[in-house]
């Protein structure tokens, strides 16, 4: 028996940042990341009347290029990245034989043969291997920029206030799921209008050496507009309210797009095959066992991941994959799998709250949505 190796933790070229910004850190997916700076509750809402920064580095950024970039990407993916125009994204998944989900990614089309895959950092280096080896046989090369690549994020509805002074972009033109490139604070970048918050907001992508000045200027002008740093904490409220699924949660590899509520993802319909294209078709032309649901807590309690929930009669049925108190709309909500039967908005059940059974009910989603 070999002794267990303790695997290192990824340093994001911001950890001495936050450090020096009071922020508590943790091991996420294998890096270092600020959970929280001061209260999780005020991070979030400060995203949601102003604005926030959050460091993003720790994601894997994937890029696949070659005449053949396309065709492969469409063979690897459930979605269909060759239908994208040039500079416009998709949301899409890699996905077992079986249809479980090995991760959900962003797809950016950044010209005829170039692609850039944005995987969660947990899995960027599974992702990475499971691309090089669905690229096989296409003329397409994977270039794994990971450690390479600095990733901010400017959230809120104050977003575009603070980020067209420092860039030449025309920010009003860039439309959502578009990228394009130009700079920021004079700092060569890709500027996306993407997010994982229900807010408008920029992701912008740039080399790591260039990390530390892009977020020193950033914050500078996110706090001029009466915001500040935002950690992972709050990062996962906001998510949640927009409905947004967490990988390692909400969706893995023993869930399949389908009944996450995910369907609409998965192009079935598409000429070329993918891995786990077969039998996303046929779990689709079956009834589901079981949906993905979004609930409400009505009795006095707080869901959280991996809290049974129970029937009427106090069985256990299915299991709260995320749950959290929201500050915007000020209860306590979940996502769960539940059977087929009892995903109707509106139905009853229990949550089992570490031993005691809460009331809570079935929800349309997300719980909140921005005015736009």
């Amino acid at each position: 028996m070999t002794d267990a190796v303790d695997l290192p933790i990824h340093l994001t070229p911001l950890t001495d940042a936050h450090r020096d910004l009071g922020a508590r850190l943790i091991e996420f997916g294998g890096w270092l990341m600020p959970v929280q700076y001061n209260s999780i509750i005020e991070e979030h809402r400060t995203v949601r009347e102003r604005v926030g920064l959050f460091d993003l580095s720790h994601m894997g950024e994937l890029y696949v290029e070659g005449p053949e970039s396309d065709a492969a990407l469409n063979a690897a993916l459930v979605s269909e990245p060759a239908s994208l125009a040039a500079w416009r994204a998709q949301y899409s998944m890699i996905c077992a034989p079986d249809g479980g989900v090995i991760d959900d990614l962003i797809v950016y089309r950044l010209g005829e043969t170039r692609f850039l895959v944005v995987a969660n950092a947990s899995n960027a280096a599974v992702v990475s291997d499971a691309l090089a080896e669905r690229l096989d046989g296409f003329r397409a090369v994977l270039d794994d920029r990971s450690l390479a690549t600095g990733l901010l994020a400017v959230q809120g509805p104050r977003s575009v206030e603070v980020m067209t002074p420092l860039t030449d972009v025309d920010l009003g033109a860039l439309r959502y799921y578009a990228a394009t490139e130009g700079t920021v604070a004079g700092i060569p970048a890709l500027i996306a209008r993407t997010g994982y918050t229900g807010e408008d907001g920029f992701e912008v992508f740039v080399d790591t050496a260039h990390t530390q000045a892009l977020w020193d200027d950033l914050l500078d002008a996110v706090r001029g507009a009466g915001g500040g740093p935002i950690g992972l904490g709050a990062r996962d409220t906001l998510r949640l309210e927009a409905r947004l699924s967490l990988y390692g949660n909400d969706i893995d590899e023993t869930t399949n797009p389908i009944e996450a509520g995910l369907g609409w993802v998965t192009k079935l319909q598409k000429a070329s095959d993918f891995l786990g294209k077969k039998a996303l078709t046929d779990i689709k032309a079956k009834p589901l066992p079981r949906k993905l649901v979004g609930f409400e807590m009505t009795g006095k309690g707080i869901a959280r991941h991996g809290y049974p929930l129970l029937d009427g009669n106090g069985k256990a049925v299915g299991i709260c994959t995320s749950g959290s108190p929201c500050p915007t709309i000020g209860k306590s909500v979940g996502l769960g799998y539940l059977p087929t039967a009892m995903t109707e908005v509106g139905t009853k059940f229990l949550v089992d709250c570490r031993g005691k059974n809460i009331d809570a009910v079935v929800v349309a989603t997300p719980f909140y949505k921005r005015a736009k």
